[in-house]
Parts: C-alpha cells; structure tokens; sequence
C-alpha cells in the first residue's frame, strides 16, 4: 500500500516542486522589470495559472518573458493532467480505492473464515465456503494463487499467514475458523502457532503431509488435521472394497437442492423444544431430516442417539437430509418467536 502511494503521489511532488521553482523565477523576474516584490508574485501566478493579464506588459522583453512563463505553466499543466491519466490507465488510483473498500469490507466481517494458502485444498475450502454463503477471506503470496483468487472474485489479502500483521489485516480476531492449507508443513504450523495465539477459542483446521506434521500441527493448537494423500488412499481403498457404500457417499456429496447433506445445528436457550426427546419431537414425521448424533454440552458424542435422549440447551445435533429437510429442522431449534409457521 505503502509503494502504491509513492508511486500515485511522487509525479505531484514533481510538480508542485516545478511550480515552486517557476513562481520563484517569475517574481525575481518580474521584479527585474521594476515591479514590487507584491506585484511580481501576483503576475508570476497569473502567468502559469493562465487566466490572463489585468494590463498587458510594456516592454518586448517583458512579453518574451511573460510568454515563457505562460509556456511553463502550461507544461507543468500538461504533466500533471499526464500523471494522473497514467495512473488511471494503471489502475493505480482506483486500485487504492480497492484496496481501501476491501480493507471496510473486512473489518465490518464477523464470523468469518480464514483461508491461509490457495492452493489446490485451499480453493475447494474456499468452494465449499462460496456455496454454502458463508464469508472468508483467502490470504496468499503467489502470483498464480492471487490470480486464481481475483477470478474468483474472492477477498484477498496479499501476503503470507505466518505473519501476524497478515493475519491481523485479515480479521482474525474477529473470525469465526481459519483454514492452514498451504503446500508447506512449516507454514501451516506457524500459521497455526500465530492464529493460537491471537484468538484462543478460533477453530483451526490445519493440512498435514504425514504423520509427523500432523502431530506437531496438534501440539500447536490445531483442532483438527487433514492429511490429503492420507485420505486419497483411504478413499481409493474404499472404492475396492466397499463400492456400494462408496456410491452411497457420492450421492451424499452431490450437490443440487436434493442431495444428501449433513448439518450441524446448536440447541438455543430461546428454543422452546429444550428438554424434550427426539420421539417426543417427531423430528422425521416434521422435517424430513433425521438426527444421527448428539453432541452433549459437556464434550460428550452420542453417536447413535436414542428416540428417549432429551435435547439439552448447548448440545449440538448433526443431522442429516437434503437443504429443505435441514433447513426445516434448523427452524424446529430455532429461539422461540424465530420460527417459521
């Protein structure tokens, strides 16, 4: 930003600098001609500024003299209005006015997402975030990840998530995830050293090569790790040996209004439902969704939740359908008065 403005604003320091220089002339100069130091600053400034003479001079010489001012002032005039036609060709200027809207945008975000690294994980996770509607921010240094993210028409924030300003700039402390997906372990761990350190209760999701950076990844704060070629080779044995199941899970991952997806969806203390169980609520006959665990407010998962389990203010439900079905149970737990009829 800094470098933006040096180059915006160094053609009007020129300027301003031959302005001093001419007037300067121009007052000693005219003065030469016998006119008071008052009288000359005052035709110097008419001279250059091109509106014209009160009385015209009296000598020839005078004239000369007075037609090179006009010509200076002229040119100083010309290379201003060329200074500011380049830097709008640029895109300079209004580059700045980018660069300031994205900075207001960001800081009016709040539970936002952190994207750190835009390489391949990074921009399915940026995918994924734009599909569901949810905000982020992508930060990055690479030129062909910067491209990819101005295509996207994704807010970026050019520079490296291991630096704290970085982070700082992007909204940390006000956000709600951040996402270490960059190609190195050694970012990834310092991206998440630093994001632990700023905002404690941040979720982070860290990416991992091996065994070993994911362990290290977990000692500095990570909540959660993926290990991509871990799970490609999961993926690809479960496409051997279970290939029903792994159709199963591909029409869940489908996207569209009707496919299967997972949702989850916190018990509020304004909901009117708490303390009742999921028979007692007819989940599947009122929505269509089904609720396939439970997780208690002190940390506990109930995998496999029984119809007589009563649903407590801050558990957590994961429930399972597709966006009509889960938006319809997102409105059963809603605070009371928030409902939908």
């Amino acid at each position: 930003m800094k470098k933006l403005k040096s180059v915006v604003l160094r053609p009007f320091s020129f300027a301003l600098l031959a302005l001093a220089g001419v007037l300067t002339m121009g007052t000693i100069g005219y003065h030469h001609f016998g006119e008071g130091w008052n009288a000359s600053f005052y035709r110097s400034l008419v001279a250059i500024s091109l509106s014209g003479f009160d009385t015209a001079p009296d000598t020839n010489t005078e004239r000369i003299f007075t037609i090179c001012m006009i010509l200076l002032g002229v040119a100083i005039f010309l290379y201003v209005a060329g200074a500011i036609a380049e830097g709008i060709a640029r895109g300079l200027l209004t580059g700045a006015w980018q660069e300031r809207r994205k900075r207001l945008t960001i800081e009016a975000m709040r539970n936002h997402f952190i994207i750190c690294g835009y390489g391949r994980v990074g921009r399915r996770a940026a995918h994924e975030f734009r599909e569901s509607g949810e905000p982020y921010v992508v930060v990055d240094f690479h030129e062909d990840a910067l491209e990819a993210a101005r295509k996207n028409g994704d807010i970026l924030i050019e520079g490296s998530g291991t630096e704290d300003v970085t982070l700082a700039a992007a909204g940390i402390e006000r956000a709600r995830g951040l996402v270490a997906s960059a190609d190195s372990d050694v970012d990834n761990l310092y991206i998440t050293l630093s994001a632990r350190a700023t905002h404690p209760e941040l979720l982070i999701v860290a990416r991992a090569s091996d065994d070993d950076a994911a362990k290290k990844l977990r000692m500095a704060g990570a909540d959660r790790i993926v290990q991509p070629y871990s799970t490609a080779g999961r993926e690809m044995a479960r496409l051997v040996l279970r290939p029903q199941v792994a159709a199963y899970l591909e029409m869940a991952n489908t996207e569209g209004v009707g496919a299967i997806q997972f949702e989850e969806i916190v018990v509020t203390p304004g909901c009117r439902h708490v303390g009742k169980t999921i028979a007692e609520l007819r989940v599947r006959d009122m929505t269509g969704a089904k609720i396939i665990a439970v997780r208690k407010a002190d940390g506990s998962f109930d995998s496999t939740p029984s119809p007589t389990l009563p649903l407590e203010e801050g558990d957590i439900i994961i429930g399972v359908g597709n966006a009509v079905e889960l938006r319809a149970l997102e409105e059963l737990f809603a605070p009371d008065g928030q409902e939908r009829g």
